[in-house]
């Protein structure tokens, strides 16, 4: 059983180039920082032409046409004047008049990337590709139907003020025949859902059927593939959908590319729908008592072959001659802060996927997030995490110490069976088997401590991957930690802590080959960490240095008790 650890080892070398090879299928080399350099300089050609790209003529979603011609049909110039601003705590936000749209939403408080903390993020935009875009509308049989309708407010710039918790920005068309249609959006302090009530008035002396319709579109964004039992960060949209009997829902999603073959289209009461990436998310959410059809599909163009869209439209009102009827909807625009999700929607929380993993990720999740609330700085939660771990499973290590010090204790012994019967692995390994159950120990039980644990590295993994909590969170001299260490202190620490803990582990009887393969081992997994989460090599680093003060502290024990380096040397 000697090859037992260096099988081990082997198996942590395979895992480790497995997540190597995952994290590089997200991240390949520098291509985030060019992702991120890339929308800067969109935003910055955006700024200057301040135009606007309407919604196509029709609404549907199964209209093929809808984003085709929105450039050759659609298109209206909006000068930076015309465009009403508003500004809350959490957004900068451009409203186009011109259909009466969120034209550009600029997050405040989320930095584009670590390396400008200083430059806010900017989520909802028309034009290039990388940015969601918003559309709502009322569908009527009236003459504007076939035009995108202008509306007018009362100022060009709202701001929510130091002691409001509330804003409304009051939008109004006035149409033919006495028609008339308010959006009024608004916008709360500290949370990132924006309502949006639309009021038709039928002024005409003929019925007056409308429907709402609230949509999302973008292009870009496509699922990065892993291997298969590694979940990978989803880009695409998702749905809440209704069970069989109208209730019991369930949280859905699509890649962008099986929309083309698969596209959404179900009609039910409650619900919402939603473009996603991995740390964002734009919902379309009608009110949860009124029917509406959800749909999803690609919109594919010359120009954006990769385009998708999603949302929702209401069952057709029925307005009487000098009655009205009224649209309650809300959007999300925003990172998928989780606190925040669970209370705009029923089920929105669920587009923080963890994967196979979740049911683990959650509740560590929840406590990483209340540490975090306690000390104010995710590195130093994730050290407090470890340090929990490390006292939950210490009774574990324990054991697996005292398996490894008899071990230790028996080697001579084995390696003289080992010498004797040789040449007769069958007779060895019985030999090998009459010497542990004769000595009443399991060389096996040292294995468990490290498969149960690992379960905790992997969950920790994609809780750092897909909370946007982590996403350019600082420590020390880290400005994100869901990013690699640009300095390579973290790795070089962690090889450093391994090679420790494995001088203390190693045995004096093991084989040359396996002694110089765990001289090996630190320097080759600290190489892969240098490509991983900055907060996953400081748990590792963390959860080494407490091993190495708990293995020095039990072999003190187990040398008291005469089953320490001490008996094993004698």
């Amino acid at each position: 059983m000697e090859n037992l650890r260096f099988i081990l080892l082997a198996i942590a070398a395979l895992f480790g180039v497995l997540l190597y090879q995952a994290w590089q299928t997200d991240y390949p080399g520098n291509a985030d920082k060019t992702k991120q350099a890339n929308q800067q300089q969109t935003q910055n050609r955006q700024a200057k032409k301040q135009s606007q790209v309407a919604p196509g003529q029709k609404a549907e979603s199964g209209s093929k046409s809808d984003l085709g011609q929105k450039a050759k049909t659609a298109t209206k110039s909006v000068a930076a004047d015309k465009l009403i601003h508003v500004v809350t705590n959490n957004y900068r936000i451009a409203i186009n008049p011109h259909g009466g749209n969120l034209y550009r939403t600029t997050l405040r408080n989320v930095p584009l990337s670590s390396d400008k903390p200083d430059t806010p993020l900017t989520l909802l935009q028309p034009g290039d590709s990388d940015f969601f875009r918003q559309s709502s509308r009322v569908i009527g049989g009236d003459t504007a139907q076939s035009n995108v309708r202008t509306f007018k407010a009362a100022k060009s710039t709202y701001r929510l003020g130091d002691n409001q918790d509330t804003l409304k920005v009051p939008l109004a068309w006035h149409g033919p025949n006495g028609r008339t249609i308010k959006k009024t959006f608004v916008f709360k302090r500290d949370t990132y859902r924006i309502d949006l009530d639309t009021k038709v008035q039928n002024g005409d002396g003929a019925p007056w059927e409308v429907s709402n319709l609230v949509r999302f579109w973008r292009h870009g964004g496509v699922t990065k593939t892993h291997p298969w039992f590694i979940p990978s960060t989803f880009s695409g949209v998702g749905w809440y959908a209704a069970g069989s009997n109208g209730d019991d829902f369930s949280y859905h999603k699509r890649e962008t590319a099986k929309l083309g073959q698969k596209p959404l289209n179900i009609t039910q009461t409650g619900g919402w729908a939603a473009v996603m990436e991995r740390y964002f998310l734009a919902a379309a959410i009608p009110d949860q008592k009124t029917r509406a059809r959800f749909f999803a599909s690609q919109k594919a163009t010359d120009s954006a072959p990769d385009a998708f869209t999603t949302g929702f439209r209401t069952a057709q009102v029925n307005v009487a001659p000098g009655d009205s009827t009224q649209f309650n909807s809300r959007l999300f625009v925003g990172p998928k802060l989780q606190n925040d999700l669970a209370s705009v929607a029923p089920g929105l929380d669920l587009t923080v996927d963890y994967g196979f993993m979740t049911v683990l990720a959650r509740p560590i999740f929840k406590l990483l997030s209340f540490l975090h609330s306690v000390v104010g700085n995710w590195g130093v939660a994730i050290i407090l995490l470890t340090l929990i771990i490390k006292l939950l499973f210490y009774k574990l290590s324990e054991k697996q110490f005292r398996s490894m010090a008899r071990m230790r204790k028996f080697q001579p012994r084995m390696q003289q069976i080992k010498e004797q019967y040789g040449d007769d692995r069958q007779q060895m390994q019985a030999k090998m088997m009459e010497l542990y159950k004769k000595e009443g120990f399991n060389p096996l039980a040292g294995c468990w401590p490290m498969l149960v644990q690992a379960p905790v590295f992997i969950v920790l993994y994609w809780v750092l991957l897909e909370s946007a909590e982590m996403r350019a969170a600082p420590f020390l001299w880290i400005n994100d930690l869901s990013s690699a260490d640009p300095f390579f202190i973290l790795p070089i620490i962690f090889g450093v802590t391994m090679f420790i803990q494995q001088r203390l582990t190693t045995s004096t009887a093991m084989d040359p080959l396996q002694q110089r393969m765990m001289q090996i081992m630190p320097l080759g997994l600290a190489v892969f960490f240098t490509f991983f989460p900055a907060g996953l090599v400081l748990y590792w680093c963390t959860n080494n240095t407490l091993s190495i003060a708990q293995q020095w502290y039990i072999y003190k024990k187990l040398d008291n008790e005469g089953l320490g380096h001490k008996a094993s040397n004698n």
